[in-house]
Formats: structure tokens, C-alpha cells, sequence
């Protein structure tokens, strides 16, 4: 390389900050709506961590209590019609709906068995949307901004080109700062995208495992019930 091409590449700032400054406006607005997305990501990703955790406990403090043989009626009372855990929710939802299917005779009305597993089958897809919510923004992330970064490269590397040949220049030093800029449009893409790819998938299997532990408590509270109506 000659001396004044490499003397002109090391005065050149490569830093992210000086390559986003020197890249054009299209391809700025490519990498902060990157770099927004990946901010809206972590933050899913955070907020899904802490809340998937805090479903796992209350299920298994639920129960707990549910299996320690306290009759029914006095847990429910405990807990109230609108308690704040989710599986204390499909609890309160089926003991509700049983309680409202008692006539003033004490009898059952009839049907009750249906209801009681319709309330409880309503409780639970409210559950579900909730664990869910917030994970078709990470898929759309994960699908979407590779593609994006991309095209933030594509349109940084043609201008980097039209530069070159208006300049009609094709040292390094030329070359190298328009090329930098635009890789580091699919870089943040990547760096969007992996991530939400990741958790994506795993909020999905830990989303479907919380709700099939719902689905499972619900049919052993019915058959509890069914015992009772049938007795």
C-alpha cells in the first residue's frame, strides 16, 4: 500500500458513532429504526423473563395450597373472586361458577358441569393471550430486520459506488469508509434479530408449557367437581 493512501486510511475514524454520522439519510433512518426495534425487543424479553417467572411460583404455591387437602370452599374464600395469581384465577373462575350453579334448595341447575369447564376453558385463553402478548413484535423482529439491514447495506453500498465514480478514485481510503458504513446496517440487524429469534422461541415453549400446567390443573379441578355432582 503506498505510504500517502495508508496515512489517509489511518486518519479515517471507523468508530460506530463516526460511521452512523457519516452514512446517508436513508440509511441513518435504517439503523435508528434498527436500533429502536432491538431496544423494543430487550425490553419484551425482559419483561416476559420476570413475568414467566413469577407464573412458574404462583403456580407452584397454588398448588401447594390446592393439594393440601383445605376443603374448597374455604381456599376460595382465602383467595377471593378476583385474586391476583393466574392459577388462583382458573381456580376462582370454576368455584364461581360452581357456587352460582347452586339453587336456593341446594340443588344443582342443571348443565352445571359444562359452565363450570367453560369458565375455567375462558380463565385459561385470557392466561394465554397474556403470557403471549408481546411475542409477535419479537418474530416480527427476528423475520424482518435482517431484511431491513440489508437494504440499509444495499443502498449504502450503491452510494458508496457512485461516490467512487465520481470521484473516479478507487483507493482504500475512498473505498473503505462507504463500505463500513453500510455493513453496519446489516450488522444492527443482526443484532436485532438473533436475539429475538432466540427468545422467541423460547417464550413460545414456556408459554405453552404454563398454559398446558393451566389446562391439566383445570381437568383435575373438574373431575373433583363431577365426583361432587355425581355424589
Amino acid at each position: 500500500m503506498e505510504p500517502q493512501t495508508l496515512a489517509m486510511a489511518q486518519e479515517i475514524d471507523f468508530s460506530m458513532l463516526s460511521l452512523f454520522a457519516r452514512a446517508t439519510l436513508t440509511v441513518k433512518i435504517v439503523m435508528l429504526m434498527l436500533t429502536v426495534a432491538s431496544f423494543w425487543s430487550w425490553s419484551i424479553i425482559i419483561q416476559k423473563v420476570i413475568g414467566y417467572r413469577r407464573a412458574r411460583a404462583e403456580a407452584t404455591e397454588f398448588d401447594r395450597a390446592f393439594w393440601s387437602g383445605e376443603p374448597l370452599d374455604e381456599l376460595y374464600d382465602e383467595i377471593g373472586a378476583d385474586p391476583s395469581g393466574r392459577s388462583e384465577r382458573i381456580f376462582a373462575a370454576g368455584m364461581t361458577e360452581w357456587r352460582r350453579s347452586h339453587r336456593s334448595d341446594g340443588q344443582m341447575i342443571a348443565g352445571a358441569q359444562a359452565r363450570i369447564d367453560r369458565s375455567m376453558d375462558v380463565a385459561i385463553a385470557k392466561e394465554a393471550e397474556t403470557l403471549q402478548a408481546g411475542l409477535p413484535v419479537l418474530a416480527t423482529v427476528g423475520s424482518t430486520a435482517p431484511f431491513v439491514g440489508l437494504f440499509g447495506t444495499v443502498w449504502g453500498i450503491m452510494h458508496a459506488f457512485i461516490g467512487i465514480a465520481q470521484s473516479q478514485n478507487t483507493s482504500l481510503a475512498v473505498v473503505a469508509p462507504g463500505i463500513a458504513e453500510a455493513l453496519l446496517a446489516t450488522a444492527l440487524g443482526l443484532l436485532a434479530a438473533i436475539p429475538a429469534v432466540v427468545f422467541y422461541n423460547k417464550f413460545s415453549t414456556d408459554s405453552d408449557r404454563i398454559v398446558g400446567s393451566y389446562e391439566a390443573f383445570a381437568d383435575e379441578f373438574s373431575t373433583i367437581l363431577s365426583r361432587q355432582l355425581d355424589s
